[in-house]
């Protein structure tokens, strides 16, 4: 017990004074001379890929994160958004430790042990004479449903596919798991909820198709936007029934009407939802991998899905057969080669991405013989901030802050499609634009606080104050323009009709944003029951795919909100399927 505190403390040392107090040359040799190698691993040593044993024993010694939270530090890395992942995310016992938060960021914070040599990474590249190796030698295991990444979509297939009786097993590539829907900052739109009904929002299953079909400039698939719809006001149902609290409701771009699920309190929901899926698989004691990547979809000779390959950190190459597999991948957002192949025009722009939306799913079954559709459409958020891959929630619109161009001047409704909001900033002088709010704002999203933790917002006592900090000189008569309308309940200059907050309570605040890739339309080609369809659209018999690596739902652009609705919908329309194919070839 004793040994358990003095390692605490010292641990909390070493990150407070940005320095390893210890002379061994890597973590593992300093645990060695403290007391041998089962400090942290089984006798004999043998590391699973998710690195389970290794992680119960630092928390064993070090404790939790709430016992490692230090509110001395300007950044805790303990009490990030991520939540309570693997310790081994950022600290490695043979290796460079990487502090994981600055995948997104830019913090100085020297980690312990930080001049341990670098080592290759292990999943550097898709060895193909592994991958068939693998598939030489034969399944390693069998199970029924075979989940290919750790996000929303992912969750949400798992747990629908083991409660309708599968045996699951999760992959994902990462260190943890949560995928780009960890970030999501929005909410999740539905119609017909109680939190419609209580706050009296008249709301329609055909309103919401039409906004989605009319966002996505008409491309959609009908009857995938149609679904979505229908199944909007069960998903955010499903997911309270998990834990999730989804009371609190916004209005979010292209939306004529509040229908933006969130936390109640101004939480951002992707680390809510995420929280929520991973306490719900942990009680369901669903097998969820990490650490594991898929580099290939085996398929019968009859085409039927036979099991993946998958890559282990510490296992290397084993197939694993089942006879369903759901592709959860996200998106291509962070493969550079990809979005210079599909959309050259936007190469050079910043991403909101996490590191994991490589395009691996579209990958896999471009592989095997699935169609695409829509792959080169690539959505622009417009309010990125700016120099950063920081994503500034449109529900901050959505709550009440005003946009404006370098001058201080509005120049388009803020309440308009992803799109058009970023055509219109790209139009500016200086190619970005400022949201303006003020201290109502900040005491409605908790999120904005983070924004000022990061350092991203400039701050005046009065607007006069804030304008000539910025540069904004018109931003005095914007703001005042604004007000009256908000008053009046018209805005004259562009339109905008919801504008729950005017500008009036100090200090206010301003934060710089430029557009930036947020999200990938297009993907793999999938039915109204999440079969992936091959070149000829014909089911490929057991594969399933749901979320961002899919396309057909979102056209030419995606609404705010129908993302996670995309998650969670197909998500569990994916796992049961999935579940029901499988069961049924027993």
């Amino acid at each position: 017990m004793k040994l358990k505190y003095l390692v605490s403390a010292m641990a909390v040392m070493m990150l407070s004074s940005g320095a390893a107090v210890a002379k061994s040359d890597n973590l593992a040799s300093f645990h060695a001379e403290m007391d041998s190698c089962q400090s942290c691993h089984t006798k004999p040593v043998k590391v699973s890929d998710s690195e389970t044993h290794e992680n119960a024993q630092c928390k064993s010694c070090h404790g939790d994160y709430a016992e490692l939270a230090n509110d001395k530090l300007h950044f805790d890395p303990h009490t990030s958004h991520l939540g309570d992942i693997n310790c081994t995310s950022c600290h490695s016992g043979h290796d460079k430790p990487q502090l994981t938060c600055n995948n997104c960021h830019n913090f100085d914070m020297e980690m312990p042990f930080a001049d341990t040599k670098a080592k290759k990474k292990w999943d550097g590249a898709w060895d193909q004479e592994k991958i068939q190796k693998a598939i030489d030698k034969g399944p390693v295991e069998t199970v029924d449903v075979i989940v290919v990444g750790g996000g929303s979509a992912g969750f949400n297939a798992a747990i629908s596919a083991k409660m309708a009786g599968a045996k699951v097993v999760l992959f994902e590539k990462a260190a943890y798991t949560g995928g780009n829907s960890m970030l999501a900052a929005g909410g999740i739109n539905a119609v017909g909820t109680p939190q419609q009904k209580k706050k009296g929002i008249e709301d329609k299953i055909e309103w919401y198709y039409e906004d989605a079909m009319k966002g996505g400039r008409y491309q959609n698939d009908p009857k995938l936007v149609q679904i979505l719809a229908e199944e909007s006001a069960g998903a955010v149902k499903w997911l309270e029934s998990l834990g999730a609290n989804m009371d609190d409701l916004k209005r979010s771009g292209g939306a004529r009407v509040e229908r933006t699920h969130r936390p109640s309190g101004g939480a951002s929901v992707g680390p809510h939802i995420i929280d929520t899926l991973r306490k719900a698989a942990s009680e369901r004691n669903i097998d969820v991998r990490v650490n594991s990547r898929i580099e290939k979809i085996v398929l019968n000779d009859d085409k039927s899905v036979a099991g993946v390959v998958v890559h282990g950190r510490h296992s290397g190459y084993n197939m694993v057969a089942a006879d369903s597999v759901v592709l959860a991948t996200g998106g291509y957002g962070m493969n550079k080669e990809m979005i210079a192949y599909y959309r050259p025009t936007m190469k050079d722009m910043t991403s909101s991405n996490n590191v994991t939306a490589t395009g691996d799913g579209v990958l896999l079954a471009k592989e095997i013989g699935a169609s695409m559709t829509d792959i080169d459409w690539v959505q622009a958020h417009p309010t990125i901030g700016k120099d950063s891959r920081i994503l500034i929630s449109e529900t901050v619109r959505g709550v009440g802050a005003i946009m404006v161009n370098t001058d201080g001047e509005r120049f388009i409704n803020e309440l308009t499609t992803r799109d058009r909001a970023s055509d219109a900033i790209l139009k500016q002088k200086d190619q970005y634009a400022w949201l303006v709010f003020d201290e109502q704002l900040v005491a409605k999203k908790k999120m904005v606080r983070g924004y000022d933790h990061l350092g991203m917002l400039s701050k005046g006592n009065t607007i006069e104050e804030l304008a000539k900090i910025t540069g904004m000189s018109k931003l005095p008569k914007t703001a005042t323009d604004y007000n009256k309308y908000q008053a009046a309940g018209k805005d004259d200059a562009f339109g905008r009709d919801d504008m729950p907050l005017n500008l009036s309570k100090p200090p206010f605040y301003a934060v710089k944003v430029a557009p930036g890739i947020h999200h990938t339309m297009g993907g793999v080609a999938v039915d109204t029951d999440a079969n992936v369809l091959n070149l000829q659209s014909w089911k490929m018999s057991g594969l399933f795919a749901a979320g961002e690596v899919t396309g057909g739902l979102h056209g030419f652009n995606r609404l705010g909100g129908n993302a996670i609705a995309d998650t969670v919908v197909f998500g569990r329309i994916a796992g049961k399927n999935a579940a029901k194919h499988a069961l049924e070839k027993k």
